[in-house]
């Protein structure tokens, strides 16, 4: 993949959760909620200061981290779903 964030946005994939159905019920793919869970693929350099100083990104390319459901903007890359969006964002990260 070629996109690279710009300062201090950040490319995450969503981590849909496994399907657990209990009692038969289904769920159809429109009323399930929006996974919180991420894997980030791309971090951009870091924001810069008014002193003209880069502040590097806390995460890093690989890591687990928490969004919220509508957080960032939504787009397709070569038929993949991701989100971009901003460090401030995310939630947390989640370690294994």
């Amino acid at each position: 993949m070629k996109v690279r964030p710009l300062y201090d946005r950040i490319l995450v994939k969503r981590i849909d959760p496994k399907e657990v159905v209990s009692g038969g019920i289904i769920i159809p793919d429109t009323a399930r909620e929006k996974p919180m869970e991420a894997e980030v693929v791309a971090v951009g350099d870091g924001r810069m200061t008014d002193e003209g100083k880069r502040i590097p990104l806390l995460v890093k390319a690989g890591d687990m981290v928490l969004i919220g459901k509508y957080a960032g903007n939504e787009i397709k890359i070569e038929g993949q779903e991701y989100i971009i969006l901003r460090e401030d964002e995310v939630l947390g990260t989640i370690s294994k």
